[in-house]
């Protein structure tokens, strides 16, 4: 029995090196040896967290997900922004000193060379710590990102429409906090359906996003995605892919409701997500999109974000 009055702890991450559950999909990584938590860089399998930290106990937490590439963060200001959004609007207790973004960049990339890491995904955890006294968790991982299936990309995905409803006012919607249960059991529905998403809608019926991505759909050769008012996650990659259509040309809207119906009527479909990238939606169950393959328009835009990573994320 441990002394009286001794501080329980629990691993930071469970690692293995050889296939884990992700979100109840089965994918292969290779975990890396260290993670970055609370000012060090420490060994994963020594990384530990209070039982009593907040975002244990109560998914008191704001977390960001992103992709490095070549060794670059890709647009890490923009993750950080919305991480520091997140934290206030929940008004979550985290370091002072991450205020500016500064130190979680340095952090980031600290680990990055630690783990000698190109193609990566990266993840910052920020929870108030333990309940008991003033000691804010900080917790940054970055594995390998692996090898995606080449089919995604060429054939594309199927999706199915989640059981779940997204209700406007919850302040969870919109945001990543550790309150993704419901998410992940929507995930697991479609993975059990045989699919590799399942997408949301509201109370109201109107379309939404995915369980880790944002939706994208394409009806007239104009690109159509929901308002962040829906309410939806203001994604890295979303917003890239607003741009790239107005570079490309391509009329677009992300201030219109979208319906069932203009889902199943929509010619091309696309999920974004910053570490799968853009991922053409090819079937919803049982039902094809457009001529069941990539669309023209879907494909010009992967492209162009392709190339756009590229340019923004030169080797150092």
């Amino acid at each position: 029995m441990p002394a009286a009055g001794a501080t329980f702890m629990a691993p930071a991450i469970a690692r293995g090196r050889a296939r884990r559950y992700h979100y109840f999909t089965t994918i292969t990584i290779m975990p890396s040896d260290n993670v970055y938590l609370n000012g060090r860089i420490v060994p994963a399998d020594q990384a530990t967290v209070s039982v009593s930290d907040a975002g244990l106990l109560h998914g008191a937490s704001a977390f960001t997900t992103m992709l490095g590439h070549n060794g670059v963060v890709f647009r890490i200001e923009r993750h950080l922004a919305r991480l520091r959004e997140t934290v206030g609007l929940l008004s979550l207790r985290v370091d002072p000193g991450l205020a500016t973004g500064e130190s979680l960049t340095e952090a980031t990339y600290e680990l990055l060379r630690a783990n000698e890491l190109s193609e990566s995904r990266i993840r910052i955890t920020l929870t108030p710590g333990d309940v008991r006294r003033d000691a804010p968790t900080t917790l940054i991982t970055a594995d390998p990102l692996g090898e995606l299936p080449k089919e995604w990309y060429e054939k594309g995905i199927t999706v199915v429409v989640s059981s779940f409803k997204q209700a406007e006012g919850e302040v969870t919607y919109g945001r990543k906090t550790g309150c993704y249960l419901p998410r992940i059991l929507a995930r697991r529905e479609a993975a059990a359906k045989g699919a590799e998403e399942a997408l949301w809608f509201t109370m109201a019926n109107r379309l939404a996003e995915g369980c880790f991505s944002n939706v994208f759909l394409v009806l007239g050769g104009e690109v159509f995605t929901p308002p962040l008012d829906t309410p939806v996650l203001g994604g890295v990659v979303r917003e890239a892919v607003l741009e790239l259509c107005l570079s490309l040309g391509i009329a677009h809207h992300d201030d219109r409701e979208l319906t069932v119906r203009e889902m199943l009527d929509a010619e091309e479909i696309f999920l974004t997500g910053s570490c799968v990238g853009i991922r053409p939606v090819v079937r919803i169950e049982r039902h094809g999109v457009g001529d069941e393959a990539p669309g023209e328009i879907t494909r010009r835009i992967m492209r162009a974000y392709r190339e756009l990573l590229d340019r923004e994320c030169k080797a150092r």
